[in-house]
């Protein structure tokens, strides 16, 4: 599904929110605390995603009700996914929220996936980014290629390969850079962490958890900014991320970078595993057999959070600027999130296997 094609589906989604708002207006959630569980740390960019919408969506639920993030590590997320699989409605206090790094264990039938999206109900989906960067030292090397770069070894934290980390890890093979992977950490914010102590020597993060924690070490001088992994325009076509309009995307060092190429099967397996884990990048949900009324509820909410005169400004500055779907939006994003083309899959396994020995049917 292209850009254009999610930019209608908001237009519409926008509309179904406007019909909901009668509903919505029946529910009250005084004194109550809505929890909303993000299946990762709290030092990632999910957690600085949460923790910016929570404040804005208290003030938008009628009654105004605490909204508190809370944190459920594990397993690459798929631990707190399959504890919100078990969960049914009560009374509209409790939200989950996914990630790029839930989606894919999903799309590439993870074992230790027990959780199926199609029973949740999406109320609000956004797009983020993400921003690779090296030390001082293999910074300096940079030219625009990673032709320089080639002879040294790297070290990346890694939540694992078949999370949203195969983004990064299959772009920099591509490349022809040697990174190994230390996987085991519970948040992309550990990784970084890595990164500032010298365990590791090259990262990336997502657009929120770089512009709060990675930014300041690239003015500090300990970090260089390497590539952003860009966005899609209404054509679909990949371009500068409208955050980091300033760093070439991985498309262009991929093109500057000898024996690196933008079509064939790596470059086709790369961008489908881009659209389907940045440009819907992180999604909202209530749980199976949630009431519409219910549902109406936190589509107008989110609705009047996006609706904010300062929404785009404030945005901006914490989770980047990227598009904000509700409602039917919301389910339409949700559709681009969890598809790939069965080839692009397939050679992502069998890419997986032969770098990782990840073996998945």
């Amino acid at each position: 599904m292209s850009i254009k094609t999610l930019a209608s589906a908001a237009i519409i989604g926008a509309a179904t929110v406007t019909t909901g708002l009668a509903n919505a207006a029946e529910m009250d959630l005084s004194g109550k605390t809505v929890e909303w569980i993000i299946p990762f740390s709290e030092t990632g960019g999910s957690a600085k995603w949460a923790n910016f919408f929570a404040p804005l969506l208290s003030e938008e639920l009628p009654g105004n009700p605490t909204v508190v993030v809370k944190f459920m590590p594990g397993a690459g997320s798929t631990k707190g996914a399959n504890w919100f699989q078990e969960q049914e409605h009560k009374d509209g206090t409790l939200l989950f929220g996914s990630s790029g790094s839930t989606q894919f264990p999903y799309l590439l039938n993870d074992p230790r996936v027990r959780y199926e999206y199609n029973d949740w109900h999406a109320v609000m989906a956004s797009g983020t980014g993400g921003v690779a960067y090296l030390n001082a030292e293999d910074g300096a090397k940079f030219d625009g290629s990673a032709n320089q770069l080639k002879d040294t070894d790297f070290i990346y934290g890694s939540q694992g390969a078949t999370r949203l980390d195969l983004v990064p890890l299959l772009a920099w093979e591509m490349l022809g850079m040697n990174v190994e992977p230390v996987f085991g950490i519970k948040g992309r914010g550990d990784g970084r962490l890595m990164f500032e102590r010298g365990e590791a020597t090259i990262d990336y993060q997502t657009s929120s958890s770089y512009l709060s924690g990675s930014a300041p070490l690239v003015e500090a001088g300990t970090a260089v900014p390497m590539m952003s992994w860009g966005a899609l325009d209404d054509a679909g076509e990949i371009v500068r991320d409208p955050t980091f309009p300033d760093m070439p995307t991985f498309k262009e060092v991929c093109e500057a970078s000898d024996g690196c190429e933008t079509s064939g099967e790596a470059w086709d397996a790369w961008k489908a595993f881009f659209v389907a884990g940045f440009p819907v990048q992180k999604l909202a949900f209530l749980p199976a057999g949630t009431p519409q009324d219910v549902i109406d509820t936190y589509s107008a909410a989110f609705e009047a959070v996006r609706s904010r005169d300062d929404f785009g400004d404030i945005a901006a500055k914490r989770v980047g600027k990227y598009p904000v779907f509700i409602g039917d939006g919301a389910t339409s994003a949700l559709g681009t999130a969890t598809q790939v083309p069965e080839e692009a899959k397939a050679f992502v396994i069998g890419w997986l296997k032969d770098a990782y020995g990840v073996e998945l049917k």
